[in-house]
């Protein structure tokens, strides 16, 4: 099976699963979804009807909760070539005579012996081979550490890498500890989107990738961990309609994720040291940003012999998606059945649709903050928009909005020195970060002229630090 037909093959798996994965549903209303899809025919990859059993429904499930959309995808079929047996017995010999013996050292121990009387398995294969029977072991009885090769992305916007770091207590009476949710550009180190915010959910997810988006172009790949918010049904249709593709790092496999790791490091070691718990969330966002593009996008870097601005702006002005594009990334989407009035139901909100479709399933779409549009489709086709019937809900339950406090004077100290500098550098019109903050849903981006309008964004400031 070709890698797009196995794509083919998870996109009709998540298609049908997605609904019942939701992790807000009860278990009796997943149970529910799930019987309803396991009793009617489906059309299957290759255009055929087919039926898939209740018990392959729910194993699916699982399988996205623990490695999202690529855990849906087939695996490619591993066929190894029929090796002698007595070729596979003599290299476990030499591996058991000396167990410190590298795998490449039995290969070229066999190599010298047989003078090409015998075929000698290539390296890869022999290490598989040693793994199977248990032998890639250290004399000391240990497995051998995982060494991973140096990898950095050709150009920029060709791999971001997202994360989250927590940070220290916010101001208030919930005493929150602060969440930074960030993307960084492989190549360059540019942090190219984040967001510091109280939690660590879908929402603020979207608001540090929209933020970055709007001010460094689309990458081609995303790397993020398995973390809710990472492997959600939304990240993944926003990446689907950005034509990005996203990738899931393996379980415990930090070692992907370094570059934007040690990032987090820096910020430890120069950035949160200098902060003290009961910060205002605006504030920290704000002093972030002083020392993000003061400091770190302008100093050079030890691996790359240049500063991450410098190396991100090498190649000009990136490409930067449609206005329009990017509210179709970050809407959301359920499937509902249009009942026999004519109705479809949302959180609780009933809506009127076209009476033409009647008992047919159709794809909600709207702002998670905004219940009250809802656009219809039917298989990819635009139907209009619902009427709203009875609304009680205006938002997604899981839609939350921070308002941060107002701004509160404190001493001066080395970040605010940061921060006047930036603000020096911006023609001395300091951005209001609190009216951004307002905005809630990620489009309060500054513009790029320091007059914080909520049309764009600075490519320089690259965030606009409202809360969110």
């Amino acid at each position: 099976m070709g890698e797009d037909r196995r794509r083919e093959v998870g996109l009709f798996r998540y298609t049908l699963i997605r609904d019942a994965a939701d992790l807000a549903l009860s278990k009796r209303e997943r149970g529910r979804l799930v019987r309803a899809l396991a009793e009617r025919d489906h059309v299957g990859p290759d255009g055929r009807l087919v039926r898939v059993a209740r018990g392959t429904l729910d194993e699916w499930i699982r399988a996205y909760r623990r490695g999202g959309f690529d855990a849906l995808v087939p695996q490619p079929r591993v066929v190894l070539p029929q090796t002698p047996a007595d070729v596979l017995e003599l290299a476990f010999s030499l591996k058991r005579e000396r167990p410190d013996r590298t795998a490449a050292q039995v290969r070229k121990i066999m190599l010298t012996a047989n003078a090409g009387e015998q075929p000698v398995l290539g390296l890869r294969t022999l290490q598989t081979h040693l793994a199977r029977a248990g032998l890639n072991v250290r004399g000391d009885g240990r497995a051998p550490g995982k060494v991973y090769g140096r990898f950095e992305a050709s150009v920029r916007n060709e791999l971001w890498t997202g994360d989250g770091l927590h940070g220290p207590i916010l101001a208030g009476a919930a005493a929150r500890r602060a969440v930074l949710l960030a993307f960084i550009d492989d190549h360059s180190r540019l942090l190219v989107g984040w967001r510091w915010g109280t939690g660590e959910d879908v929402f603020r997810l979207e608001a540090a990738l929209r933020a970055g988006l709007m001010a460094r172009g689309v990458p081609e790949q995303i790397l993020v961990d398995r973390g809710s918010a990472f492997v959600s049904s939304q990240l993944l249709r926003a990446c689907a309609v950005l034509g990005v593709k996203l990738i899931h790092a393996s379980p415990r496999a930090a070692t992907t994720k370094g570059k934007i790791e040690r990032f987090f490091r820096t910020v430890r070691d120069q950035f949160l040291v200098e902060i003290d718990d009961d910060v205002e969330l605006v504030e920290l966002n704000r002093l972030f940003s002083a020392w993000l593009e003061v400091v770190y996008h302008r100093r050079v870097h030890s691996e790359t012999r240049s500063t991450p601005l410098a190396r991100f702006d090498s190649a000009g002005a990136p490409a930067l998606p449609t206005p329009a594009l990017l509210r179709e990334a970050f809407r959301w989407s359920v499937e509902r059945t249009v009942t026999k009035t004519a109705t479809v139901s949302l959180h609780g909100n009933s809506y009127d649709v076209d009476a033409a479709l009647v008992g047919r399933k159709v794809e909600l779409v709207f702002d998670p903050f905004d219940l009250t549009r809802i656009e219809v489709r039917y298989q990819h086709r635009p139907m209009g928009v619902a009427v709203p019937l009875v609304i009680g809900r205006h938002t997604h339950p899981q839609a939350q909005r921070e308002l941060p406090p107002p701004l509160t004077s404190t001493g001066i100290d080395y970040l605010k020195l940061l921060a006047d500098k930036r603000d020096a550098e911006l023609g001395g019109h300091p951005i209001d970060y609190s009216s951004l903050a307002n905005d809630g849903d990620g489009d309060g981006d500054g513009d790029g002229d320091g007059d914080g309008d909520g049309d764009g964004e600075d490519r320089d400031t690259n965030q606009q630090g409202d809360g969110q």
